[in-house]
């Protein structure tokens, strides 16, 4: 079981989604009805995702939370809920350019990427492949050196440096007054890595990325969904 410290001093928790909320599946039977408890009886639930604005939108929906929405990665901060206008922290132009260029050089490889670059406004998102070391090694010797490349376990995301979770939640924590240090975020892939290091406690719910359970203060026993569903339990304890 997940032990929590000091369980009183902890105003909000953020979720990513995908591995940790949601997996090909869809939502775990019982997690909808736990998180909003968790919202309504113990601390505000949040939500940063690697998703576009309008993908995470209808799960936080779904799970009926009063928390704020980080989107692509920290691109994209929504708190409608309090009043604030989205923000947009890039534009994801160059980030498109070099996954074209990138399709040049690696055989097989679909510049469109992911279908939700539809709506992508900071950054761009090519399909999980094996091939993400010759990306990385591409784009650090390219014209396009300034960008960062990073696995999340469901996708590839290209975007500039800077543009991560922490700095999305850093914006989202202002504009609500919550100090990171009462925050505790929960998430399985490196791309959780800059919000693990930002919050005051952090939960790994996959051991699958060594990097991943070296940030995090607690791995759950169980993984994935299950493991999700184990810190819920704990925080409602």
């Amino acid at each position: 079981m997940v032990e929590i410290p000091d369980k009183k001093n902890w105003d909000m928790i953020v979720f990513d989604v995908d591995g940790t909320l949601l997996d090909s599946n869809g939502f775990h039977d019982e997690l909808v009805g736990l998180v909003r408890r968790l919202d309504r009886e113990v601390m505000t639930v949040s939500l940063a995702s690697g998703r576009t604005l309008p993908n995470v939108t209808p799960i936080m929906q779904a799970i009926g939370a009063k928390g704020f929405i980080v989107a692509e990665n920290g691109g994209m901060v929504w708190d409608s809920l309090e009043g604030h206008a989205i923000r947009s922290l890039s534009n994801g132009s160059r980030a498109r350019e070099a996954a074209e260029w990138l399709a040049t050089k690696i055989q097989g490889l679909d510049p469109k990427g992911i279908e939700s670059n539809r709506w992508r406004e900071t950054e761009w998102c090519l399909k999980e492949t094996e091939e993400f070391e010759i990306m990385e090694s591409l784009i650090a010797n390219s014209e396009w050196s300034d960008l960062e490349v990073v696995p999340t376990g469901f996708a590839v995301h290209i975007a500039k440096p800077g543009i991560n979770k922490a700095n999305g939640l850093k914006i989202a924590f202002q504009q609500r007054g919550v100090d990171p240090s009462r925050v505790i975020a929960c998430g399985d892939a490196p791309n959780d890595i800059p919000m693990f290091d930002f919050v005051g406690y952090s939960v790994a719910v996959n051991d699958k990325f060594p990097e991943v359970v070296d940030s995090a203060d607690c791995v759950t026993q169980q993984k994935g969904l299950e493991g999700t569903i184990e810190l819920i339990r704990a925080l409602l304890d």
